[in-house]
């Protein structure tokens, strides 16, 4: 059995030769370049520079050698970065210290600065890692919000103006059937296509706390943001997915993060009214396009209560299963999701287990987390979010090593 016929075969609920692993198919399932270089180290691997895919998070591109070391089954591609780590790739990619920090690729290093004290900005200085920190933010992360003021109101006009601006040209579109033929060509593995979003999400206008209170005050206006999101979204993947669904096998819908530690970030009724129907429209919209592609939902937090809704938005995947979050256990999300909809992730408690837990915890806690999630199929492996960089390698391989000895159910 390959990669990629273990991985899909797994999405649909059939039996395969062992529980499917990923580590960097999208950008909440990677691991940190701080901490790669000495995952390589401890797996017995060459030495290299690690490949800054997200500068945001931080995160290293997974090199081939360390999937095979890891017994991962998925591969990416980053349409906006036109980058794949399905083969090697070296035009792409410049030498970057990070202020003497460390030694790695990034795409544009003149997107960098370091300033007197150590800080590295990007964006024009709007994000910052100061010399202690492993991630880039901004204040407030870029999100401003105060109780006194009135609650900026979108731009509907502006906003689809610039949806309009920003499709996909005939160059473009070509440029990325040809990243995507060629890492089909290239592997075995499941191939994670990170391109085009549905472009709805809960944080889309003004941020956590500024746009549900949009939804909740001001449904209207929302829903008329949703209709011009969701119809550019409709024509861009609906065009996109014609030409390159014969080389793709997941298809990151969205990141739409809608859980809290403890509840979801909005009411789900909310949910029902203002989201669903448009996510409903462009599972629809990629399934009739691709009707071998899974569709690929990212939700933090404690949205267990959002999981029938998810389900009856069309989604085939959801991630990254925080079990953690929201007094529900990782059985729970089982029984709610069994044979309705995969998981993708969960693995290990990546806020208490992993970081604060010994090798052996880790190992105990992967077994037990994988053979509930994958009985009856429907699961691949992946921890609960990424793995930071303050995380050892040997904690790493102990994961992923627990993960491969669990026999299916």
């Amino acid at each position: 059995m390959t990669s990629r016929e273990r991985v899909m075969k797994a999405l649909a609920f059939e039996p395969t030769d062992r529980v499917p692993r990923d580590l960097g198919g999208m950008l909440s399932t990677g691991i940190s370049c701080f901490a790669y270089p000495d995952l390589v180290k401890a797996l017995g691997l060459p030495p290299r520079r690690p490949k800054v895919h997200d500068t945001g998070q931080m995160l290293a591109l997974p090199d081939l050698d360390v999937l095979d070391a890891l017994g991962c089954d998925v591969v990416s591609v980053f349409m906006h970065l036109g980058v794949s780590n399905a083969f090697d790739q070296f035009d792409p990619w410049h030498p970057y210290d990070f202020g003497g920090r460390l030694k790695a690729l990034v795409r544009n290093p003149a997107d960098f600065e370091t300033l007197d004290d150590g800080t590295i900005t990007q964006s024009n200085g709007q994000l910052r890692m100061p010399p202690g920190a492993y991630v880039f933010d901004a204040e407030h992360g870029g999100q401003a919000f105060s109780l006194t003021e009135d609650l900026p109101r979108p731009d509907v006009k502006a906003f689809e103006k610039g949806l309009r601006q920003s499709r996909l040209s005939d160059n473009a579109l070509a440029d990325v059937v040809s990243l995507c033929r060629r890492a089909r060509e290239s592997t075995d593995r499941a191939i994670f296509f990170n391109g085009p979003t549905a472009g709805i999400a809960i944080a889309a206008h003004g941020g956590l706390a500024i746009f549900p209170l949009l939804c909740m005050t001001e449904a209207d206006l929302v829903a008329e943001l949703h209709e011009v999101a969701l119809s550019h979204a409709e024509h861009e993947v609906g065009r996109l997915l014609e030409a390159i669904h014969p080389y793709i096998d997941i298809y990151m819908v969205n990141a739409d993060d809608w859980g809290l530690q403890n509840q979801t970030l909005a009411p789900p009724a909310l949910y029902e009214t203002l989201f669903l129907p448009y996510y409903r429209r462009i599972n629809r919209t990629i399934h009739r396009a691709a009707p071998n592609v899974k569709t690929f939902l990212h939700s933090c937090g404690a949205i267990y209560d959002l999981i029938d809704l998810v389900i009856d938005s069309g989604f085939d995947i959801l991630n990254p299963v925080q079990w953690t979050a929201g007094g529900h256990p990782f059985p729970a999300w089982k029984e709610r999701c069994r044979g309705r909809i995969a998981l993708w992730g969960g693995g290990v408690d990546t806020q208490k287990t992993l970081p604060f837990g010994t090798v052996e915890e880790v190992e105990a806690e992967v077994r037990k987390v994988v053979d509930c999630l994958s009985e009856g199929g429907g699961y691949v492996f992946n921890s609960i979010h990424n793995i930071l960089a303050e995380i050892p390698a040997e904690k790493v391989i102990a994961m992923y090593k627990a993960a491969g000895e669990r026999p299916l159910r």
